[in-house]
């Protein structure tokens, strides 16, 4: 385990893992070092060929965070860590943090290429979870008042869990964890809401022409297609692929082979 400085000072824990170049993993919403072994599982898989590299966005696990809160700032985080790797990288991105990635090549990071791991838009305007136009504000209210058990539940149920599923994992040991981190819910979502509004990707999306990959599983959750074709059509040099048999989380077996061939390891 490591650790870099951000722009602002804020420290950025990191671990990298083999040898070779650059991927570096971008998390999605509740995601961690500390809490995801599949991480450490993938980047053993991909070691013989490339340098794995996890680190935790800021307000998580062993990195800090500055205040105020701006998608700005965890771009310069990324920039940190990938100087920290040797000053250019792939970026592999899941879930919301698949948008965050894109936003960071937008950005012009020193980003060779991406995957990018069902970036979750809920693009069908009839989708009866669509996100609804206080989601953001709620939930920052809940964090504002300390309140953060209330910001996870708000969170899961506009994810679509079911409330007696919610109820179920308020007694588990995830919840305690999920309430630690709850104040950077609202951090996924500033990205995701910066990145699609009035039904638009932004046009500085064109700038992303690294050669990019878009992947889903054909387990997931029933809005994630839509997401992936349309996130795929914004994207100067994307095209998309689907893994059989994965859902929101694909396994590292399933993932590592797509990761390798697309990076240009052979």
């Amino acid at each position: 385990m490591s650790t870099t400085r951000s722009h602002d000072g804020t420290p950025i824990g990191y671990t990298a893992i083999g040898s070779g170049p650059a991927i570096v993993m971008v998390m999605g919403a509740t995601q961690f070092r500390g809490i995801d072994p599949s991480a450490v599982a993938l980047g053993r898989i991909l070691s013989d060929r490339f340098t794995f590299v996890i680190y935790d966005r800021r307000g998580r696990g062993e990195s800090g965070d500055t205040q105020p809160y701006a998608v700005a700032r965890e771009i310069e985080d990324i920039a940190a860590v990938i100087e920290a790797v040797g000053g250019e990288a792939s970026l592999y991105g899941s879930s919301s943090g698949s948008v965050l990635a894109i936003e960071a090549a937008a950005a012009g990071l020193p980003i060779t290429n991406l995957v990018l791991y069902e970036p979750p838009f809920r693009v069908d305007p009839d989708d009866p979870l669509r996100t609804p136009a206080d989601y953001l504000t709620t939930l920052e209210g809940h964090i504002a008042r300390g309140d953060r058990g209330a910001a996870a539940t708000h969170f899961m149920h506009y994810v679509g869990m079911p409330a007696d599923h919610i109820e179920g994992m308020k007694q588990s040991e995830f919840w305690p964890v999920l309430e630690a981190i709850a104040p950077t819910l609202a951090y996924d979502a500033r990205v995701m809401t910066d990145a699609y509004r009035d039904g638009q990707f932004p046009a500085r999306w064109q700038r992303v022409t690294q050669p990019t990959l878009v992947v889903t599983g054909d387990q997931t959750f029933p809005f994630i297609p839509a997401s992936v074709a349309a996130v795929t059509a914004s994207l100067p040099r994307a095209r998309s692929i689907t893994l059989a048999g994965q859902g929101h989380g694909p396994s590292p077996d399933a993932i590592a082979p797509v990761l390798a061939e697309f990076m240009g390891s052979d």
